[in-house]
């Protein structure tokens, strides 16, 4: 369990630094590409909680809220990417 813990943490730490990395004065181009590894990382955060959820960690509830929010989440990088 707290394997699965830190790299989730590790994976959501990773998506808010990687788009404060890409925001500070980057070309677009490369703030594209620091936003695609952004996304990248929040998928994995999904994949952690679908783990979770079949190792039962987490309660079918738990896992609905995180997977609802951080879909709307790929969701809003993908769009914001999309429009650079």
């Amino acid at each position: 369990m707290y394997s699965l813990s830190s790299q989730m943490k590790r994976a959501a730490d990773s998506v808010v630094l990687n788009i404060a990395e890409g925001s500070t004065g980057q070309t677009k181009p490369e703030f594209k590409r620091f936003l695609n590894i952004a996304l990248r990382s929040a998928i994995e955060v999904v994949s952690c909680l679908f783990l979770a959820k079949a190792r039962n960690y987490i309660e079918e509830a738990v896992f609905k809220k995180n997977y609802d929010a951080y879909e709307i989440l790929c969701k809003m990088i993908t769009k914001f990417r999309d429009g650079i």
